[in-house]
């Protein structure tokens, strides 16, 4: 598999490793003098006005919302099993887009794109922060959200099970495990490349210094590059991105069929006027809803990813299929909806569920909290989300 063809699944954008624009001092083109700029293989005018003048206010919206999240999340009576994992996932998709945020802003905000980066430390720093820490980010968001989807499942179809296994150590646990296994799998990226410097002529200068990439010795000789991008893409595509996505489907499913049989059963207690019974159950569909939207919103940007990355496996490794120029395209388009999609689970949480939209108020806007206490809304500390007392089996979600 040829690593340089295709930097897949980058959550943030794809980035050409080489380009040929400057001439090696003593050499040519052809003896190996490729040296690090984004312009090649990258659809540059697409890409600065999404990333160069759209990005940045995504950026502090992405901030502002999932700030917002973890401080109204974070308040006592809002500490549950599941609102760890929501507050998790918040701050994983903050970072993915945060730490290549600075490059970004450098490469396509302040038109430096077209320019060889150099010297060979901002080489390292471009891989790791536009590359390597964005995809660890990002696949502990995947994962965290299909946590999130079971445990949901869980509480809905399988209520007794809920006491034991969506406890709050066990989920701090499966958090905790998230962000390692995310670690470990990107590890061996931080390590897998060099950079060197190197002279070229560039736009009428001379020995102008800029970094030449290489892979490291340990992936060239001891591993091989076939069987290291064959192993490191397989490994995406069967458990980052396709077998989360089946998963999420698949629960989704379940828990769309649980929510109709839960209203079936909602109005038969209606017209036997077992008014609480009702209410429980019409709380935990709204909180259940809620979840088929989160997940609904995160399966139409995955999947068009997860697509892409399958298509390179098979181009790289079995028969040639894809065509890159097309497949940086949809990468471009599909990374950028990705960023697009991270500060729409606030405005979820704030448009349906009661319980999220009350802690910000009394945090935010006391006076207009005050006014409804007066009016007997009241604060509502007793209650984990939407659905019901803390000690309800069935949690809510928000």
């Amino acid at each position: 598999m040829n690593e340089e063809n295709y930097t897949a699944v980058v959550p943030t954008y794809l980035t050409g490793l080489f380009d040929f624009n400057g001439t090696v001092e003593g050499g040519n083109e052809t003896d190996g003098g490729g040296y690090l700029n984004v312009t090649t293989e990258m659809p540059v005018q697409y890409a600065r006005p999404m990333y160069g003048f759209v990005m940045p206010f995504l950026l502090l919206v992405t901030i502002v919302a999932n700030t917002l999240i973890v401080v109204v999340l974070s308040k006592r009576h809002m500490r549950t099993p599941t609102n760890v994992v929501l507050m998790s996932m918040a701050l994983s998709d903050m970072f993915t887009l945060l730490f290549p945020a600075p490059w970004l802003f450098y490469m396509y905000t302040l038109g430096n794109h077209y320019k060889p980066l150099s010297p060979v430390e901002s080489c390292y720093a471009w891989y790791a922060m536009n590359e390597v820490i964005p995809t660890l980010f990002h696949t502990a968001s995947i994962w965290l959200t299909l946590a999130l989807a079971v445990q949901r499942y869980i509480y809905v179809c399988h209520a007794p099970v809920a006491r034991t296994w969506c406890t709050m150590p066990r989920v701090l646990k499966c958090v905790a495990w998230i962000s390692v296994m995310a670690s470990l799998h990107q590890s061996t990226r931080f390590v897998d490349r060099t950079y060197e410097p190197i002279k070229i002529s560039w736009r009428g200068q001379d020995s102008v210094v800029v970094c030449r990439m290489k892979h490291a010795y340990w992936v060239e000789h001891w591993v091989t590059l076939d069987v290291y991008f064959t192993l490191y893409y397989a490994f995406r595509v069967i458990f980052v991105h396709t077998g989360p996505c089946i998963s999420l489907v698949v629960l989704n499913l379940l828990l769309f069929r649980a929510m109709r049989d839960a209203q079936l059963k909602r109005d038969k207690l209606f017209k036997e006027n077992r008014k609480n019974e009702c209410k429980r159950l019409r709380d935990s569909n709204c909180t259940t809803l809620m979840l088929i939207v989160v997940v609904t919103v995160f399966l139409m940007t995955e999947i068009p990813l997860a697509v892409v990355t399958v298509l390179h496996i098979i181009s790289s490794s079995i028969k040639e299929i894809l065509d890159y120029s097309v497949a940086n395209l949809l990468v471009l388009f599909t990374n950028f909806f990705i960023i697009v999609s991270y500060p729409i689970n606030f405005a979820i949480y704030c448009g349906m569920s009661r319980q999220f939209r009350e802690t910000f108020k009394e945090l935010f806007i006391r006076g207009s909290v005050q006014i409804n206490r007066k009016h007997g809304a009241g604060g509502s500390s007793r209650y984990s989300l939407v659905n019901g007392p803390r000690t309800c089996t069935n949690e809510s979600l928000l």
